[in-house]
């Protein structure tokens, strides 16, 4: 007798991404008792050599993944929730945003240093990253700090972002601390960011899961999935990219935003931080705007354009280069 048929799950091939998917593969097996088979895709984001800010982070991670889903090649796909576009899909559902891991940014520095203790050596500081929303916020943050540093454009997996500071090439990387964590390499960062110095990614530490909304089979395993959502890892999200969308910047803009819960008593409210700036650090916008806890999406995604309007009267778009209009 033929046991239940396998759910095909689609997944980019690096190593982080595999790690993601196989953590949510065992949940999906506990929740619908049927067994989860990955299906690695290669996607453009993962051939290309290109910096993300020059072949322009948005969907290039997530295009072929979301192909393979509407072909039927597979059933649901995981993604890092910052690399998917903030526009919808067509034919596509977001099934379930399972609760988020540590949204921070970490440092991993030669000698186990701090950035404040790179930014208090004498001689010339080089912190490598791929994130123009980085290079703001730390080029920022080392001039608080009275001081220039040179943030490096790099791209690759963990292992070669660690290289370059194993190797001396760089003084220290900057990376997603739930990357680290989720890989079980989190003891490697010297620093877990503070967010009052550097906002996160929209999204970033949160993962979705994706099905094809297009016929009974699709709408049925959404509908099962949707037991793994996170109701406040998805208004938070909600209320972050509905900030970055309200900016028209995509996912490789120096956008930051991050929400947050803010307890006074018997009162909770959703804050939402968020930052535009210029990659040399010498012009930030930053603002936060605070409302009731939402009790759903749309109220969260209300903040995040309330947010995006206030941001925008104070001169963020001239700070963002090309905006995706």
């Amino acid at each position: 007798m033929n046991g239940p048929t396998a759910l095909k799950l689609g997944t980019r091939r690096s190593k982080l991404a595999m790690a993601q998917s196989g953590m949510v593969a065992d949940q999906v097996r506990r929740l619908t008792g049927r067994p989860v088979e990955l299906v690695e895709i290669t996607t453009y984001g993962d051939v290309s050599r290109e910096h993300l800010a020059q072949i322009g982070g948005t969907g290039v991670f997530v295009s072929a993944l979301r192909d393979a889903l509407l072909s039927g090649e597979i059933d649901f796909a995981v993604h890092s929730l910052k690399d998917l576009p903030t526009t919808p899909a067509e034919g596509l559902a977001l099934a379930a945003i399972p609760v988020r891991e540590d949204p921070r940014d970490a440092l991993v520095a030669r000698d186990g240093l701090t950035f404040e203790q790179l930014a208090a050596l004498p001689q010339s500081v080089r912190i490598g990253t791929g994130s123009p929303r980085r290079m703001a916020q730390l080029n920022a943050w080392a001039r608080s700090l009275g001081r220039e540093i040179e943030t490096v454009p790099i791209r690759g997996n963990v292992d070669t972002r660690i290289g370059y500071v194993t190797s001396g090439e760089l003084d220290a990387v900057v990376l997603a601390a739930a990357g680290l964590s989720r890989l079980g390499r989190l003891g490697e960062a010297t620093q877990l960011i503070p967010v009052e110095a550097v906002l996160p990614a929209p999204g970033q530490g949160a993962l979705a899961i994706e099905c094809a909304a297009d016929h009974p089979a699709g709408l049925a395993l959404a509908a099962q999935l949707a037991e793994l959502d996170d109701p406040f890892t998805r208004a938070a999200v909600t209320a972050e990219r509905s900030l970055l969308a309200a900016l028209e910047a995509g996912c490789s803009a120096p956008v930051g935003a991050l929400a947050d819960l803010v307890a006074d008593g018997q009162i909770s409210e959703l804050r939402l931080r968020g930052v535009v700036g210029t990659t040399d650090g010498t012009q930030l916008v930053q603002m936060s705007i605070t409302g009731a806890t939402p009790e759903s999406a749309d109220d969260a995604a209300v903040l995040g354009r309330e947010l995006a309007a206030e941001m925008l009267a104070k001169g963020a778009a001239g700070l963002m280069g090309e905006r995706e209009l």
